[in-house]
């Protein structure tokens, strides 16, 4: 138990007649990455509403950081975060808003660590422009100074890379890593699978309130479905001849050129494509790439909730 930063069992939440979640289990352990993955109105805001204490369950036990959620709606000690965005002063600039933050919480702002977070997060060179003038992903790395500013234990975040450039992704990745190794948790809900595959090693799907999956990344690969693979070789013919020999293996078309060459797509299973690649070895052909079209975890999105509702 002292290993799991989130145990929660039977969660439900219902508004009005709209049923948001029900019976949620759900494990995060301590130092732990894990991904909320779901359609639109899945109840991923919900859930991570309800780690924040901006709502309280309807049935179910939640425990967070090894305390049991009460009744009351505030954040459990040692949590921090952000849903729907972060909550800014668009007239203060960057460094403001994190001080307005600190003395909300009783800090002094000399001393409560804003240099630091602001460099954490790559925003020192902007510290002084005002909030209003940020982009999309600027406003989001300040939402995320302004909860490390806490130092939390588990870091609850919606949508954190959301308007991002590949370079800012990049530092606020490394930036949760590094969390992860110093022990904080990390749950974070995103529609974008690159993202989660890069940092996650757990993931959660959910799909009309429910869990319908919840484990290990490398799970999803193994577990009975087949994916598209692109594979690029240095002999187009002879590893179509041999894909079409290797039992489990199904040319699906040819993908035109790519990089110069003409690769295959082919669907399989896992211990499929490993015959394949023996093959092609002991063919002496070489394998110059071989990808999923689509990753594992968006193939298992798309078979698990289809179909997708609106919004809640």
């Amino acid at each position: 138990m002292d290993t799991l930063a989130v145990r929660a069992r039977g969660i439900t939440k219902c508004f009005d007649e709209v049923v948001a979640l029900d019976g949620i289990d759900l494990d995060v352990a301590r130092g732990q990455i894990h991904g909320l993955v779901g359609p639109n109105g899945a109840g991923k805001t919900t859930l991570l509403g309800l780690l924040l204490g901006l709502a309280v369950a309807d049935g179910g036990r939640l425990e967070v950081l090894g305390t049991p959620v009460g009744r009351a709606l505030a954040a459990p000690e040692g949590v921090a975060g952000f849903v729907d965005g972060p909550g800014l002063y668009p007239s203060l600039t960057a460094r403001q808003n994190l001080a307005a933050l600190a003395a909300l919480r009783g800090a002094d702002a000399r001393t409560a660590g804003i240099d630091d977070v602001l460099h954490q997060v790559g925003l020192t060179d902007v510290a002084d422009d005002k909030a209003r003038g940020f982009s999309l992903g600027m406003r989001q790395r300040l939402g995320l100074a302004a909860a490390l500013l806490t130092r939390p234990r588990l870091l609850v975040l919606d949508e954190p890379v959301n308007g991002l450039d590949p370079a800012g992704s990049r530092h606020v990745h490394g930036v949760l890593n590094r969390l992860a190794a110093d022990g904080t948790s990390v749950v974070l809900s995103s529609h974008r699978m690159d993202d989660l595959e890069a940092l996650c090693s757990e993931v959660t799907i959910i799909a009309t309130g429910r869990v319908v999956f919840s484990g290990p990344l490398g799970k999803l690969a193994a577990e009975n479905r087949d994916l598209d693979y692109r594979l690029l070789t240095s002999d187009p013919r002879a590893a179509r001849r041999l894909a079409d020999a290797t039992d489990g293996v199904r040319v699906v078309e040819s993908a035109g050129v790519w990089r110069g060459s003409e690769p295959l797509v082919v669907r399989a299973q896992v211990p499929a494509v490993d015959a394949l690649v023996a093959a092609l070895v002991r063919a002496d052909v070489a394998v110059r790439e071989l990808a999923p079209v689509v990753s594992p975890l968006e193939a298992a999105f798309l078979a698990l909730t289809e179909p997708q509702e609106t919004d809640r």
